[in-house]
């Protein structure tokens, strides 16, 4: 069982905590986690494009000249996809672009993606971040001390409206609340951060 250190918002330690080994130390398979990431974003594709058929395009109601006898070819109307402002050909419509995946293979790639966190030492616990004040210079100096250089992901048990909008102005730093973990944000940023109630919420969910 992996035992990592708890800091608090000074980054001073004030404990450990012990992760589960069913959820932070399983073997990465990239192939299910490429699945789900797929699955995440293809249902946030809206679908709605859309090119006019020989059906739906505008005119075109009238020959444009007889059917014989002007040494032209044949034609029936002027909105054919053979001419210019005609129709589309096996143009995009509109489609769902999203796949099901099943629940066990959804929760399978969580603890893979937060493993691969682990096991490259990205992952910290941090016992808590509070704000006094909904203030960017406040998070700033937070993240200052908690060496956060780069993308990061905080993932809190409850959404703390002092930290959420403290920190949404901050580059590269995304909070989240426990329920909506996700593969795709954990794999987005390299840097990730859970707080210590949302560690044990995570470990709850997926056990």
């Amino acid at each position: 069982m992996a035992k990592i250190q708890v800091v608090d918002q000074n980054n001073t330690k004030v404990g450990d905590i012990e992760l589960a080994p069913e959820i932070f130390e399983v073997e990465i398979r990239p192939e299910i986690l490429q699945l789900v990431v797929r699955s995440q974003l293809a249902a946030r594709r809206s679908g709605t494009h859309a090119t006019k058929t020989r059906t739906t395009v505008r005119g075109g109601g009238r020959k444009p000249w007889r059917q014989k006898g002007t040494g032209r070819a044949r034609a029936g109307s002027m909105r054919s996809p053979l001419w210019r402002g005609g129709a589309i050909v096996f143009g995009p419509q509109p489609r769902d672009y999203s796949f099901k995946v099943n629940k066990k293979i959804r929760r399978l790639a969580l603890k893979m993606a937060l493993s691969s966190r682990l096991s490259e030492d990205k992952l910290r616990v941090v016992k808590g971040i509070e704000l006094s004040e909904i203030k960017t210079k406040a998070f700033a100096d937070v993240a200052d001390k908690l060496g956060m250089g780069g993308k990061t992901l905080i993932v809190a048990k409850d959404a703390d409206k002092n930290l959420l909008l403290s920190a949404r102005n901050i580059p590269g730093v995304k909070v989240l609340e426990a329920d909506r973990l996700n593969v795709y944000d954990v794999l987005l940023y390299p840097e990730l951060i859970l707080l210590e109630g949302a560690a044990n919420d995570v470990q709850e969910r997926l056990k």
